[in-house]
């Protein structure tokens, strides 16, 4: 299958690979030279423009930082056209972005009136899932669209789940974030309180993760360095999934609640931890240095 990939960030890239992998062909592309170098360099072939990519693509597959960058791909903006106009109709159009529930309906429906099938599937599973390609996919749109893209999809992750129609998968996506949020605020501040005391913080995890207080941070995402080796807390939080996206996360989660009349109260306080988190400088790191934020000085 001729597959366009735009957006080979540290989800993205590997995502694309495994396609590569999977046997498609490819053409992918990012703004960034370095993200293009970096997976040239390990085999995926790389267009000059994000409308070259889709010239011959019988699906389009992207993953951007934001609403307003998935907006500007295909709606476009004053005087420059949106690659919906590049986009020949009858193609299949993944987009695994992170974004606002009502910007994935907005450019579906767009995307409709030209013929072009549209799905958003944001996934879980963090650059370790998107790397093994056992990721989980969040899916809004057709059940016809879906089984179109299932065999894609399988090939970058391990579960598939059909949220409804258009939005949805961004719906879920999101509640999934303001819950992993909450999780690693928690998580970090009882390890910190564990290692105040003097535990070793691997024995107080193990102890916490076969216990009542087990969750994904602890079995899969610690976030104290030192106790898993593969994990980003162990490589100065390097790498990841971002504290300023998960605060971009959190902040969606606030406007759905608002728009719903939904309470959170538990989801804002997050949100304002992780903003106080990026506002001391650590927006680039990646989220579970919230534990910075809660530990005791050294």
């Amino acid at each position: 299958m001729k597959i366009a990939f735009i957006g080979l960030g540290n989800m993205g890239g590997p995502m694309a690979l495994n396609l590569l992998k999977a046997g498609h062909t490819l053409s992918a592309f990012d703004l960034s030279a370095d993200a293009c170098r970096k997976f040239g360099a390990e085999g995926l072939p790389i267009a000059k423009s994000a409308a070259e990519t889709v010239a011959d693509a019988e699906v389009v597959i992207s993953m951007l930082p934001a609403s307003a960058h998935v907006e500007g791909l295909y709606l476009g903006g004053v005087g420059k056209p949106g690659l919906l106009d590049s986009i020949r109709a009858g193609t299949l159009v993944i987009d695994s972005s992170t974004i606002a529930a009502a910007t994935s309906r907005k450019v579906a429906e767009a995307a409709e009136a030209k013929g072009i099938a549209m799905i958003d599937a944001p996934v879980s599973g963090g650059t370790g899932g998107a790397i093994a390609g056992t990721l989980t996919f969040m899916v809004g749109g057709e059940t016809r669209d879906l089984e179109r893209a299932r065999p894609v999809l399988e090939k970058m992750g391990a579960n598939i789940f059909h949220a409804g129609a258009a939005g949805a998968g961004q719906t879920a996506k999101i509640c999934n974030n303001m819950l992993l949020g909450i999780l690693m605020i928690g998580t970090s501040e009882a390890l910190a309180l564990g290692v105040a005391n003097g535990l070793d913080p691997k024995v107080l995890s193990e102890i916490m993760r076969r216990s009542s207080g087990g969750n994904w941070a602890l079995e899969k995402y610690n976030p104290m360095p030192g106790v898993m080796e593969a994990s980003p807390a162990s490589k100065n939080y390097v790498g990841g999934f971002g504290t300023d996206l998960m605060l971009k996360d959190l902040g969606l989660a606030q406007e759905n609640a608002a728009a719903v009349r939904a309470a959170t109260p538990l989801g804002g306080l997050a949100r304002s931890l992780y903003a106080a988190h990026s506002l001391a400088g650590h927006g680039a790191l990646d989220f579970s240095s919230v534990l910075k934020l809660v530990q005791k000085a050294s």
